[in-house]
């Protein structure tokens, strides 16, 4: 949960809300169960209160809040995971509505679940009706994976009859300029405005300006966002450290390094000119002849990829497109930078490279935040916070309206 300036969002994870506010110019206060989520907020400058949002009390709260955003955790609903959520979906929605009139059923249906987690997407509406009694707040913003839509349109027939305008519906993250095609159910309730989606920014083609207005951009790409060329190789860093779950990862000299003691961790760097001197940028990096960056006019061999992860129906994306959603769970290096030849086959003399893990401060930056963000904990730790973040740039396209703020193209940076 964060409280924005006078104002509150729950689960808020490690600031993607948050970094939009910024953005905004207005401050929050956030509720985070995760320990290291709330480091990265705090080294992120954001006022943080680590508690369970299901026991956290309200009073503090009431007659000093005007917005509440809410991020319930997706895990119980999400592709990746077992999606215990959709069988506890009836309880889920029987808590809601036992919540909207005052009646707390939690303890019972919790213990009927089976999955703990999927009775927190219940846990906004325990905040709605309490700040509902003393006519706040002002608007509401909710987000969560598109199988979560039934339940936010049962939200919003409640919030109707309390004199909300709500607005539910999926959006396309890369429509917002996010260079990935994450579909989240969103909510967005206000008691002074129509409640609508913001107008897209950006559109899978680029669409000409027309009598009506200036017309989309195209949707940006992995190589766009990163600072690269849609054929540049990716340089493999070794400032993440940490295996799977965050364990030990061997480095080249022999020494470990964690993003959190650097401030431009593995951030996309074009290839040094061949004739340069200077080898590496701002992190130690693997000395690979494995695909030797082409001279300067000559065609590339190689055409890289991001593939989310080992399955056989994983998302391959090129890096002229969009990522795919980016989620991480126990196995994060199996995200992972894959080249194909541009021609059927590739010359003997340049083998194919090895596939290259993703590092932590590019998929953030894929999620748009910041390339400098200061991630707190191991690798697991941090790939799970950015897999589980909203992106700042979507999240600030929601916010806006009900701030009176105009978003402009500069106030996203993609990469360093």
């Amino acid at each position: 949960m964060t409280c924005v300036g006078h104002g509150v969002c729950r689960h808020n994870g490690p600031g993607g809300w948050s970094q939009a506010l910024t953005v905004l110019g207005a401050r929050d206060v956030g509720l985070e169960w995760d320990a290291w989520a709330c480091k990265t907020r705090a080294a992120a400058g954001q006022l943080t209160i680590q508690t369970d949002v299901a026991a956290y009390p309200l009073w503090p709260f009431l007659g000093r809040i005007t917005g509440l955003i809410a991020s319930p955790p997706c895990q119980a609903w999400s592709m990746a995971g077992k999606r215990l959520g959709l069988l506890d979906q009836p309880l889920v929605h029987q808590a809601v509505a036992d919540l909207a009139r005052g009646f707390d059923t939690r303890a019972k249906l919790l213990a009927a679940c089976q999955d703990p987690r999927s009775l927190l997407a219940a846990e906004p509406m325990r905040y709605l009706h309490a700040f509902h009694q003393h006519g706040q707040p002002e608007w509401v913003a909710m987000e969560e994976v598109p199988d979560v839509l039934p339940l936010w349109r049962q939200y919003a027939a409640i919030l109707r009859t309390w004199g909300y305008s709500v607005w539910t519906g999926i959006l396309n993250a890369a429509d917002y300029g996010v260079p990935q095609t994450r579909r989240r159910a969103i909510l967005l309730a206000s008691r002074t405005h129509t409640a609508e989606p913001p107008p897209p920014t950006h559109a899978k083609l680029a669409e000409p300006d027309s009598l009506f207005g200036p017309g989309r951009a195209r949707w940006i790409s992995m190589a766009e966002a990163l600072g690269w060329g849609a054929t540049d190789r990716p340089v493999p860093t070794v400032c993440a450290g940490g295996g799977p779950g965050g364990g030990p990862e061997p480095f080249p000299s022999g020494s470990r390094k964690t993003l959190s003691d650097a401030r431009d961790r593995g951030t996309w760097k074009p290839p040094p000119p061949a004739n340069s001197a200077k080898s590496e940028a701002h992190c130690p990096v693997e000395k690979t002849d494995r695909l030797p960056h082409p001279a300067a006019g000559t065609a590339p061999a190689w055409r890289w990829s991001l593939r989310s992860n080992s399955q056989a129906n994983a998302t391959t994306r090129t890096l002229d497109q969009p990522a795919g959603t980016l989620f991480f769970g126990h196995r994060v290096n199996e995200c992972v930078w894959q080249a194909e030849p541009v021609t059927p086959a590739a010359p003997d003399t340049a083998p194919t490279p090895d596939p290259i893990r993703i590092t932590a401060a590019e998929a953030g930056i894929l999620q748009t935040f910041p390339a400098d963000y200061p991630w707190q904990g191991n690798k697991g730790q941090i790939f799970s916070q950015v897999g589980n973040a909203v992106p700042p740039r979507l999240a600030a396209h929601l916010l806006a309206p009900h701030l009176g703020k105009t978003l402009t193209p500069d106030d996203f940076t993609l990469a360093a």
